[in-house]
Protein backbone atom coordinates (compact mmCIF):
# COMPACT_ATOMS: atom_id res chain seq x y z
CA UNK A 1 0.00 0.00 0.00
CA UNK A 2 2.80 2.40 0.79
CA UNK A 3 4.25 1.65 -2.61
CA UNK A 4 1.33 3.50 -4.14
CA UNK A 5 1.94 6.43 -1.85
CA UNK A 6 5.27 7.02 -3.54
CA UNK A 7 4.23 6.28 -7.10
CA UNK A 8 5.82 8.14 -9.89
CA UNK A 9 4.36 10.66 -12.26
CA UNK A 10 1.94 8.13 -13.73
CA UNK A 11 -0.83 9.32 -11.43
CA UNK A 12 -1.66 11.31 -8.38
CA UNK A 13 0.14 9.59 -5.46
CA UNK A 14 -2.29 11.07 -2.97
CA UNK A 15 -5.23 9.40 -4.72
CA UNK A 16 -3.46 6.15 -5.58
CA UNK A 17 -2.53 5.65 -1.94
CA UNK A 18 -6.18 5.31 -0.99
CA UNK A 19 -7.09 2.72 -3.64
CA UNK A 20 -6.08 -0.42 -1.68
CA UNK A 21 -7.61 1.01 1.50
CA UNK A 22 -10.87 1.71 -0.33
CA UNK A 23 -10.83 -1.86 -1.68
CA UNK A 24 -10.43 -3.24 1.85
CA UNK A 25 -13.32 -1.14 3.13
CA UNK A 26 -15.52 -1.87 0.12
CA UNK A 27 -14.94 -5.63 0.19
CA UNK A 28 -15.79 -5.75 3.89
CA UNK A 29 -18.98 -3.73 3.44
CA UNK A 30 -20.00 -5.96 0.54
CA UNK A 31 -19.51 -9.04 2.73
CA UNK A 32 -21.56 -7.43 5.52
CA UNK A 33 -24.39 -6.77 3.08
CA UNK A 34 -24.42 -10.47 2.13
CA UNK A 35 -24.56 -11.72 5.72
CA UNK A 36 -28.21 -12.66 6.16
CA UNK A 37 -27.91 -13.32 9.88
CA UNK A 38 -26.93 -9.74 10.64
CA UNK A 39 -23.47 -8.44 11.42
CA UNK A 40 -22.61 -6.48 14.55
CA UNK A 41 -22.31 -2.75 13.76
CA UNK A 42 -19.46 -2.43 16.23
CA UNK A 43 -17.30 -4.78 14.20
CA UNK A 44 -18.01 -2.84 11.03
CA UNK A 45 -17.11 0.41 12.81
CA UNK A 46 -13.85 -1.12 14.05
CA UNK A 47 -12.88 -2.28 10.54
CA UNK A 48 -13.64 1.11 9.02
CA UNK A 49 -11.67 2.84 11.80
CA UNK A 50 -8.72 0.60 10.97
CA UNK A 51 -9.06 1.49 7.29
CA UNK A 52 -9.15 5.19 8.21
CA UNK A 53 -5.89 4.80 10.16
CA UNK A 54 -4.37 3.06 7.14
CA UNK A 55 -5.52 5.85 4.84
CA UNK A 56 -3.90 8.45 7.08
CA UNK A 57 -0.64 6.51 7.21
CA UNK A 58 -0.31 5.86 3.47
CA UNK A 59 -1.73 9.23 2.43
CA UNK A 60 -0.78 12.48 4.21
CA UNK A 61 2.01 11.02 6.36
CA UNK A 62 3.67 9.32 3.38
CA UNK A 63 4.37 12.74 1.89
CA UNK A 64 7.25 13.36 4.33
CA UNK A 65 9.28 10.12 4.34
CA UNK A 66 12.45 11.87 5.58
CA UNK A 67 10.83 13.31 8.70
CA UNK A 68 11.39 11.00 11.73
CA UNK A 69 8.18 12.29 13.33
CA UNK A 70 6.17 11.28 10.27
CA UNK A 71 7.90 7.89 10.24
CA UNK A 72 7.03 7.34 13.91
CA UNK A 73 3.42 8.39 13.33
CA UNK A 74 3.27 5.89 10.47
CA UNK A 75 4.66 3.21 12.77
CA UNK A 76 1.97 3.88 15.36
CA UNK A 77 -0.81 3.86 12.78
CA UNK A 78 0.41 0.92 10.71
CA UNK A 79 1.76 -1.20 13.53
CA UNK A 80 -0.66 -0.54 16.39
CA UNK A 81 -3.80 1.48 15.66
CA UNK A 82 -4.87 0.13 12.25
CA UNK A 83 -4.17 -3.54 13.12
CA UNK A 84 -6.32 -3.31 16.24
CA UNK A 85 -9.29 -1.92 14.30
CA UNK A 86 -8.88 -4.50 11.55
CA UNK A 87 -8.56 -7.38 14.01
CA UNK A 88 -11.63 -6.28 15.97
CA UNK A 89 -13.53 -6.24 12.69
CA UNK A 90 -13.34 -10.08 12.73
CA UNK A 91 -12.78 -10.44 8.96
CA UNK A 92 -12.17 -14.20 9.14
CA UNK A 93 -15.48 -14.81 10.91
CA UNK A 94 -17.26 -12.65 8.34
CA UNK A 95 -15.61 -14.53 5.48
CA UNK A 96 -16.65 -17.88 6.96
CA UNK A 97 -20.25 -16.69 7.28
CA UNK A 98 -20.66 -15.39 3.73
CA UNK A 99 -18.43 -17.90 1.91
CA UNK A 100 -19.09 -21.31 3.53
CA UNK A 101 -16.85 -23.29 1.09
CA UNK A 102 -13.73 -21.71 2.62
CA UNK A 103 -14.45 -23.11 6.08
CA UNK A 104 -12.49 -26.32 5.67
CA UNK A 105 -9.30 -24.76 4.20
CA UNK A 106 -9.42 -21.99 6.79
CA UNK A 107 -9.87 -24.59 9.52
CA UNK A 108 -6.83 -26.50 8.27
CA UNK A 109 -4.81 -23.28 8.19
CA UNK A 110 -5.79 -22.41 11.74
CA UNK A 111 -4.74 -25.89 12.88
CA UNK A 112 -1.30 -25.64 11.24
CA UNK A 113 1.57 -25.84 13.73
CA UNK A 114 3.64 -23.09 12.05
CA UNK A 115 0.72 -20.69 12.47
CA UNK A 116 0.33 -21.68 16.12
CA UNK A 117 3.99 -20.85 16.71
CA UNK A 118 3.93 -17.63 14.71
CA UNK A 119 0.62 -16.43 16.15
CA UNK A 120 1.49 -17.15 19.78
CA UNK A 121 1.22 -13.83 21.67
CA UNK A 122 4.88 -13.99 22.74
CA UNK A 123 6.09 -14.67 19.19
CA UNK A 124 3.87 -11.91 17.81
CA UNK A 125 5.14 -9.49 20.47
CA UNK A 126 8.73 -10.24 19.47
CA UNK A 127 7.87 -9.61 15.83
CA UNK A 128 6.33 -6.21 16.57
CA UNK A 129 8.62 -4.75 19.23
CA UNK A 130 11.71 -6.66 18.14
CA UNK A 131 11.20 -5.70 14.51
CA UNK A 132 10.89 -2.04 15.43
CA UNK A 133 14.05 -2.21 17.53
CA UNK A 134 15.89 -3.84 14.64
CA UNK A 135 14.89 -0.98 12.35
CA UNK A 136 15.72 1.87 14.73
CA UNK A 137 18.87 0.55 16.41
CA UNK A 138 20.67 -0.50 13.24
CA UNK A 139 21.48 1.23 9.91
CA UNK A 140 18.32 -0.35 8.48
CA UNK A 141 16.33 2.84 9.05
CA UNK A 142 18.84 5.01 7.15
CA UNK A 143 19.12 2.41 4.39
CA UNK A 144 15.35 2.28 4.00
CA UNK A 145 15.25 6.05 3.51
CA UNK A 146 17.42 5.59 0.41
CA UNK A 147 15.71 2.47 -0.96
CA UNK A 148 11.93 2.78 -1.46
CA UNK A 149 11.38 -0.99 -1.79
CA UNK A 150 12.91 -1.61 1.64
CA UNK A 151 10.97 1.33 3.04
CA UNK A 152 7.67 -0.16 1.84
CA UNK A 153 8.68 -3.61 3.04
CA UNK A 154 9.25 -2.29 6.55
CA UNK A 155 5.82 -0.68 6.54
CA UNK A 156 4.22 -3.92 5.41
CA UNK A 157 6.04 -5.68 8.25
CA UNK A 158 4.64 -3.15 10.73
CA UNK A 159 1.11 -3.83 9.49
CA UNK A 160 1.37 -7.62 9.29
CA UNK A 161 3.13 -8.04 12.64
CA UNK A 162 0.78 -5.60 14.32
CA UNK A 163 -2.28 -7.43 13.00
CA UNK A 164 -0.86 -10.77 14.10
CA UNK A 165 -0.25 -9.42 17.60
CA UNK A 166 -3.69 -7.82 17.91
CA UNK A 167 -5.35 -11.01 16.64
CA UNK A 168 -3.38 -13.25 19.00
CA UNK A 169 -4.09 -11.06 22.02
CA UNK A 170 -7.65 -9.78 21.56
CA UNK A 171 -9.02 -10.74 18.16
CA UNK A 172 -12.61 -12.06 18.13
CA UNK A 173 -11.83 -14.30 15.15
CA UNK A 174 -11.46 -18.04 15.90
CA UNK A 175 -7.94 -19.01 16.99
CA UNK A 176 -7.57 -22.66 18.01
CA UNK A 177 -5.15 -23.26 20.90
CA UNK A 178 -5.08 -19.57 21.80
CA UNK A 179 -3.40 -19.20 25.22
CA UNK A 180 -5.35 -18.09 28.25
CA UNK A 181 -5.86 -14.60 29.57
CA UNK A 182 -2.73 -14.63 31.76
CA UNK A 183 -0.41 -15.46 28.86
CA UNK A 184 -1.95 -12.90 26.55
CA UNK A 185 -1.93 -10.18 29.21
CA UNK A 186 1.68 -11.02 30.02
CA UNK A 187 2.68 -10.78 26.36
CA UNK A 188 0.94 -7.41 26.11
CA UNK A 189 2.71 -6.10 29.22
CA UNK A 190 6.04 -7.34 27.90
CA UNK A 191 5.50 -5.70 24.52
CA UNK A 192 4.43 -2.44 26.20
CA UNK A 193 7.52 -2.47 28.43
CA UNK A 194 9.81 -3.14 25.48
CA UNK A 195 8.17 -0.38 23.47
CA UNK A 196 8.57 2.10 26.36
CA UNK A 197 12.22 1.18 27.00
CA UNK A 198 13.00 1.55 23.30
CA UNK A 199 11.34 4.98 23.20
CA UNK A 200 13.35 6.19 26.21
CA UNK A 201 16.57 4.81 24.78
CA UNK A 202 15.99 6.54 21.45
CA UNK A 203 15.23 9.83 23.22
CA UNK A 204 18.41 9.63 25.30
CA UNK A 205 20.59 8.74 22.28
CA UNK A 206 18.97 10.91 19.61
CA UNK A 207 22.42 12.26 18.70
CA UNK A 208 23.51 8.83 17.44
CA UNK A 209 20.34 6.78 16.83
CA UNK A 210 19.15 5.68 14.36
CA UNK A 211 22.70 5.25 13.01
CA UNK A 212 23.77 6.21 9.52
CA UNK A 213 21.53 9.23 8.93
CA UNK A 214 23.22 11.79 6.63
CA UNK A 215 21.26 14.72 8.10
CA UNK A 216 20.39 14.46 11.78
CA UNK A 217 17.82 16.73 13.43
CA UNK A 218 18.20 15.82 17.10
CA UNK A 219 15.11 17.74 18.18
CA UNK A 220 12.96 16.04 15.54
CA UNK A 221 14.30 12.64 16.58
CA UNK A 222 13.51 13.40 20.22
CA UNK A 223 10.01 14.47 19.23
CA UNK A 224 9.63 11.16 17.39
CA UNK A 225 10.75 9.23 20.48
CA UNK A 226 8.33 11.20 22.63
CA UNK A 227 5.52 10.42 20.16
CA UNK A 228 6.49 6.76 20.32
CA UNK A 229 6.29 6.85 24.13
CA UNK A 230 2.91 8.56 24.51
CA UNK A 231 1.29 7.21 21.36
CA UNK A 232 2.37 3.67 22.21
CA UNK A 233 0.82 3.96 25.67
CA UNK A 234 -2.53 4.99 24.17
CA UNK A 235 -2.49 2.17 21.60
CA UNK A 236 -1.55 -0.41 24.21
CA UNK A 237 -4.32 0.75 26.54
CA UNK A 238 -6.79 0.32 23.68
CA UNK A 239 -5.47 -3.19 23.04
CA UNK A 240 -5.70 -4.03 26.75
CA UNK A 241 -9.29 -2.80 26.80
CA UNK A 242 -10.08 -4.96 23.78
CA UNK A 243 -8.39 -7.95 25.44
CA UNK A 244 -10.51 -7.81 28.58
CA UNK A 245 -13.68 -6.94 26.67
CA UNK A 246 -13.18 -9.94 24.37
CA UNK A 247 -12.40 -12.21 27.30
CA UNK A 248 -15.52 -11.05 29.14
CA UNK A 249 -17.70 -11.50 26.06
CA UNK A 250 -16.59 -15.12 25.79
CA UNK A 251 -16.98 -15.92 29.49
CA UNK A 252 -19.94 -13.90 30.75
CA UNK A 253 -23.04 -15.77 31.97
CA UNK A 254 -25.74 -16.29 29.36
CA UNK A 255 -28.25 -14.38 31.47
CA UNK A 256 -26.21 -11.20 31.01
CA UNK A 257 -26.65 -11.43 27.24
CA UNK A 258 -30.41 -11.77 27.55
CA UNK A 259 -30.71 -9.05 30.17
CA UNK A 260 -28.62 -6.32 28.56
CA UNK A 261 -28.36 -7.24 24.87
CA UNK A 262 -31.47 -9.23 24.14
CA UNK A 263 -29.50 -12.09 22.64
CA UNK A 264 -31.62 -15.20 22.23
CA UNK A 265 -30.77 -18.15 24.51
CA UNK A 266 -28.00 -20.29 23.09
CA UNK A 267 -26.49 -17.69 20.75
CA UNK A 268 -23.24 -17.59 22.67
CA UNK A 269 -23.05 -21.37 22.85
CA UNK A 270 -23.60 -21.56 19.08
CA UNK A 271 -20.70 -19.17 18.53
CA UNK A 272 -18.47 -21.26 20.77
CA UNK A 273 -19.49 -24.40 18.91
CA UNK A 274 -18.67 -22.66 15.64
CA UNK A 275 -15.17 -21.76 16.89
CA UNK A 276 -14.61 -25.22 18.29
CA UNK A 277 -15.76 -26.79 15.03
CA UNK A 278 -12.94 -25.09 13.17
CA UNK A 279 -10.40 -26.93 15.31
CA UNK A 280 -11.77 -30.27 14.20
CA UNK A 281 -11.59 -29.64 10.43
Amino acid sequence: MTVLAHAGSGGDPGLLAFVPVALLAGAYLLAVSRDRRGWRPGRTAAWLAGCAALALAVGPLAGAPGDPRAHMAQHLLLGMVAPLGLALGAPVTLLLRVVPPVRRPVGRLLRARPLHLLAHPVSAALLTTGGLALVLLTPLYATAERHPALHHGIHLHYLAAGYLFAWSVAGPDPAPRRPGLAVRAGALLGAAAGHAVLAKYLYAHAATLPPGLPDRDVHALQDAARLMWYGGDVAELLLATALFATWYARNRPRGVDRLFHGDPPGQRSCQLSFDEGLTRW
